[in-house]
């Protein structure tokens, strides 16, 4: 035990953070239309540049 006194600052208040615009259902979607556009460029990128495999 330690007789010890130890200064600390109070917490600052921090101002609360602005909430999303964006409805729930519209990211829901743009979520989904963002997935689907990665495996198209993943097909595209395979069916384009081959993904060929490493001989064995």
């Amino acid at each position: 035990m330690s007789n010890v006194i130890k200064f600390e600052r109070p917490p600052e208040d921090k101002p609360p953070k602005p909430k999303a615009a964006m409805s729930p259902s519209l990211r829901k979607t743009l979520i989904w239309v963002g997935i689907a556009a990665a495996f198209v460029l993943a097909w595209g990128y395979f069916t384009l540049f081959g993904g060929g495999a490493a001989p064995a």
